[in-house]
């Protein structure tokens, strides 16, 4: 695919999930800042706001590399892709448990375990 402004500028302009995390090491604190769509899309930077920037800078290498290697660029994960429902499979004994605590904390297994998921 031949590379245009206009094809960047539609890619970066699409709602990738950017994450910037505080980090503090043992000799400086920065702040790191990644991309989830994109394996290895990572950038630094002094501020929350320069690793911001940074990241936006590493992410437009990443979409030009992969358009000339005829990559696909993958699509921003959204919440739609979410359905809010998880099966999972346990022992009969961790659930008895979790069933009893639920129990007596008065409430749901399924509030019980979403409150304990979000702790």
């Amino acid at each position: 695919m031949a590379i245009t402004e206009n094809n960047l500028k539609e890619y970066l302009n699409r709602p990738y999930n950017v994450i910037v995390k505080s980090v503090q090491d043992k000799a400086e604190h920065y702040y790191a800042a990644r991309v989830l769509e994109f394996d290895g899309c990572i950038a630094t930077g002094e501020t929350q706001e320069e690793a911001h920037k940074a990241i936006y800078e590493v992410l437009e290498g990443f979409i030009e590399s992969m358009l000339e290697d005829g990559e696909t660029i993958p699509d921003p994960i959204g919440d739609e892709q979410y359905s809010g429902n998880l099966r999972i499979r346990m022992p009969k004994s961790l659930h008895r448990n979790l069933s009893q605590a639920a129990k007596l904390e008065g409430v749901s297994l399924n509030q019980y375990l979403i409150n304990k998921l979000s702790k």
